[in-house]
Order: structure tokens, then sequence, then C-alpha cells
């Protein structure tokens, strides 16, 4: 009986310690020999619905054409990517608000007009025979998003003007695709203004905490939760559930944190690399 117990208890404890290491990002490199594609895929065992980070972005250079049609070519339930108002008004698609990162360029997104910003050329990082990426357009993105008939998951990068936001909202309702599109932000200003001109549209308000203040800004504005993962709780989930508030974990690539954030309830998980 003791034996037991002790064997029980060290098991536990293991599981307490090892559990968040399963959580951890694994690079990309490391996940690409994994047998992902070959195991049932979470959202087909009526779980949470995945959603593909910046595209398949894991395999392929985020935010481009490519890493697009490559999510859309999965099972994943929506795209995720992040839209920039350039200098002359016009929309971008890009994650960072500069190009040093993803292409050694010191150009800042909003402060450079569509035209430069649509005419510059990457190298591919993954070697994958593709010769040049180059910034999407918001219309390429969504238009990718309807071929392949994924949600889009759009996020309003930065505080934006009024009339910006519904200008981006208004070419996702021109193009088609106004009711299968997820408006995200971490500026809560861009989805008040949202709200304003299209009080019916898909919106979720971006977190890295759940405190009194977002829950009630959430339910004023019918919003859901888009939620850092690492902070996720089960006692979270049902808390926000209770709310009627839907919830979406980032960025989730460890097939072991994917499985208790399921477990947890989560409704929607974003994932660079889990298909």
């Amino acid at each position: 009986m003791i034996l037991n117990v002790t064997i029980a208890a060290a098991a536990a404890l293991t599981t307490v310690l090892l559990t968040p290491l399963a959580c951890i990002y694994v690079p990309q490199r490391k996940l690409e020999g994994r047998r992902y594609s070959k195991t049932k895929p979470l959202h087909e065992k009526g779980k949470a619905k995945l959603i593909a980070h910046r595209g398949l972005s894991g395999l392929y250079l985020e935010n481009t054409v490519e890493a697009f049609e490559a999510a859309g070519q999965k099972g994943y339930y929506g795209i995720e990517t992040d839209v920039h108002v350039t200098k002359d008004g016009k929309f971008i698609v890009t994650h960072d608000d500069d190009l040093k990162r993803i292409a050694g360029l010191d150009l800042i997104v909003e402060e450079t007009d569509y035209e430069t910003l649509r005419g510059l050329r990457f190298q591919d990082p993954y070697g994958k025979g593709i010769e040049e990426y180059r910034l999407p357009s918001l219309e390429e993105y969504l238009r990718i998003c309807k071929k392949y008939d994924k949600q889009a998951i759009l996020e309003l990068k930065n505080k934006m003007r009024p009339q910006e936001v519904l200008a981006i909202a208004k070419e996702v309702e021109k193009l088609g695709w106004l009711h299968r599109t997820t408006f995200i932000s971490f500026a809560g200003e861009n989805l008040v203004e949202l709200r304003k001109g299209f009080p019916d549209a898909d919106a979720q308000y971006l977190v890295e905490k759940v405190g009194e203040k977002e829950l009630a800004f959430m339910k004023k504005y019918r919003l859901d939760c888009d939620l850092k993962w690492s902070i996720a709780t089960k006692k979270t989930v049902k808390r926000l559930h209770e709310q009627g508030i839907k919830i979406n974990c980032w960025t989730v690539d460890g097939v072991a944190c994917a499985k208790i954030l399921t477990w947890y309830g989560i409704d929607y998980i974003t994932s660079n690399i889990i298909e």
C-alpha cells in the first residue's frame, strides 16, 4: 500500500514538473521531422479549433502568400495574420512595426508608403526553394482564406484611426468574407470603433491577463478573449465561459500543452506548427 502511494506521488510530481516543459516552444528545425500530420488533428476530436499563426509559419516565412497557401491546404480552422496601415493610408500584411527581424531592413512599416513595401523582396530562410518572398496585400490574404474556406483571423496592429478600422472592415465586406472574419487587437480602441460600424462582426480582445477591467471591457463590447497561453488556467477558462466568452490561446507549439488546454475547455488554439 505504501509502495503504491509512493509511486503515485512520484508520478504526480513528475507530471507537475514536466508539463510546463512540454509547452515550451521547440525550434522549427527540430519539429519538421516529427509526425504531427500522422496523428489525428485535435480539431477532429471535437475539441479546440486550430488556427495557423501568421500562416503555416513553422515551415514558411511568416505572413507571406506561401505561408497562407500552406495553411490553407492543411486542416486548420482559420489563418491568422496582422495588418498595418501604411504611410499613404493603405493596408499591408506583416507583424512587426519594422522589417529588421524578417528582412534586415531599417524600415518602419507605418512610415513607409505601400508601393515601396510591396516592392521589397526577402530571401527564403527555410531552404524551401522559394526564390523570394514579399509582403502580401490584405486582399491577397483574404482571397486565400476564401479560396480554402478558412476563417480569417485578422489582427489590427497598433492603435488605428476610426476611419482606418472601418476601411479595413469594409474591404473585408467587399470581398464577401466579413461573416468568416474574426477581428483581433491589443488596442481596445480599435475594437470599439469596429463595433460602431459593424456591430455584429466577430471580434476578440488580445490580452495577457484577465482582471476585472479586461472582463468588463469584453462584456460591454461583446468581445471574445484572445489569451496568452501561459496564463490560461482551468479556473480562468471556466470564469470566461460562464460569461459567454469564448477563448483563443496563443501561441501554442507543443502538442502536450495543446492537449492540456483542450482539457481546460479552450475553444481555439493558435499555433505555428501544430495541425
